[in-house]
């Protein structure tokens, strides 16, 4: 379902629903970054998707990851906590959701990259390439954050 991001935009829509939502970083040893175009809004962005009743957001990390890219991951640790009530998430469907992520740091230990219905592409980029990727701003703070490697997660 086709998607529009609002970030601090006076013209955004209320909000009439917050869903849990997950993202993975994803480093390989060489340092590269899982990355995906989203077939919703064509963002380049890292991996995830909504945690379903039933599961931990740590197991959506890993199911959304595996859907959207087929690559098979372990969570290492915690990038942060993303719920600024300034970004808001319109879909067609009438669904306005307040932003709640979770962003977790992984390691891919098998699969091959795959498109799926949600990525039109899937690609492990070196951390000097990912500015010329088009990413929303509030995906790019999970990828700084993910990159500075911080000792602490973030927490807003």
């Amino acid at each position: 379902m086709p998607k529009t991001d609002y970030y601090d935009d006076p013209t955004a829509p209320a909000p009439n629903s917050l869903v849990v939502g997950v993202a993975a970083f994803v480093q390989d040893d060489a340092g590269r970054v899982l990355m995906i175009r989203r077939a919703d809004n064509d963002l380049w962005a890292l991996p995830g998707g909504g945690q379903e009743l039933g599961e931990s957001t740590a197991a959506a990390a890993i199911r959304e990851v595996d859907e959207e890219t087929g690559i098979t991951i372990t969570i290492t640790g915690l990038v942060g906590i993303y719920s600024d009530p300034r970004h808001v998430i319109a879909y067609d469907d009438g669904e306005i959701r307040q932003e709640f992520s979770v962003c977790f740091r992984a390691r891919p230990v098998g699969g091959t990259p795959t498109t799926s219905d949600e990525s039109t592409e899937v690609r492990w980029v070196e951390p000097d390439q990912l500015q010329d990727l088009k990413v929303h701003p509030s995906m790019a703070l999970r990828i700084e954050r993910g990159l500075s490697n911080a000792a602490q997660p973030y927490l807003g």
